[in-house]
């Protein structure tokens, strides 16, 4: 029996590497960003400066949108012409609509593909591709990869200090209560990403600085418990601010692989411009 081949998929909320980027086998789908009137493809018809451009010159803040299931379907039917399957891993299903598309359109494409819900965003959805890709070497079939990278996505541990609080209230991710302890309080909240894919406050910090401190010691107790082979900053149009949480990781962990790179423009969208967040995915030590 001949081995099958098959294509990726993932959406424009997943950081996606320039490794990525010329793969021939990944495609990736754009979400939709919107400006009263207008709608932009994220990364395609506005980048991430075009963005925070206009959230500084309007009063109105963008909404974002899943892409429709035609959209998926017209991928999908494209890809049955070059592949006998796919894998679609895709940002959690508990922040966007994105599978329920995703898995519409591969119904209406009768098209057989393995639907990954990451359970978070940005670098962790590369990751799990980056994983798959290693797995389908060794001829794993696409319903067994997809398998163990559902199993691989509860592992990823996400933090977030976001660049705006009220954009991301606003975008209907925080409660009012919240919000409100956060502005009078000058609160600077961490976020998480829990392992069901939710966002979550995670806990509340007087200052940037020690908010920042704090993810430190965060991923610091992560290294004594697992093996992390790298860790993840993603930023809002502040990697000065990325450097310099690249600076403290290297303090205590002078080896470590450090990326930076830009969130997406739908997740700037509600977290803003100076976000800051930490990933790094955690493996069992070896016995």
């Amino acid at each position: 029996m001949s081995k099958k081949k098959i294509a990726w998929v993932t959406d424009s909320t997943a950081f996606v590497t320039k490794e990525l980027q010329e793969h021939p086998d990944v495609h990736v789908i754009p979400l939709y960003i919107t400006f009263g009137e207008e709608q932009f493809q994220d990364g395609v018809e506005l980048t991430t400066d075009e963005l925070y451009t206009r959230i500084r010159e309007n009063k109105e803040l963008p909404k974002t949108s899943q892409p429709p299931a035609g959209e998926f379907a017209e991928m999908y039917e494209k890809l049955k012409e070059n592949y006998d399957e796919a894998i679609a891993v895709h940002v959690s299903s508990e922040i966007s609509g994105t599978i329920a598309s995703s898995t519409q359109g591969k119904d209406m494409a009768d098209f057989p593909v393995t639907v990954v819900d990451s359970l978070s965003m940005s670098h962790a959805i590369t990751t799990l591709i980056e994983k798959g890709l290693e797995l389908e070497k060794t001829g794993k079939s696409a319903s067994e990869i997809g398998e163990i990278l559902q199993t691989e996505a509860k592992k990823s541990e996400n933090y977030v200090l976001l660049g705006s609080l009220d954009q991301f209230y606003k975008g209907g991710r925080m409660s009012g209560t919240q919000y409100l302890i956060g502005n009078l309080l000058k609160v600077k909240p961490i976020i998480q990403i829990n392992n069901e894919g939710k966002f979550h406050l995670f806990q509340k910090v007087r200052s940037e600085k020690k908010a920042t401190k704090r993810l430190i010691e965060l991923f610091k107790e992560a290294m004594d418990q697992y093996k992390i082979d790298s860790v993840q900053i993603m930023h809002g149009n502040v990697e000065h601010r990325a450097e310099e949480v690249k600076a403290l990781v290297h303090e205590q962990f002078p080896e470590m692989k450090v990326i930076i790179g830009e969130i997406s423009s739908t997740i700037a969208a509600h977290a803003g411009e100076g976000t800051v967040a930490m990933i790094w995915h955690n493996e069992n030590k070896p016995v």
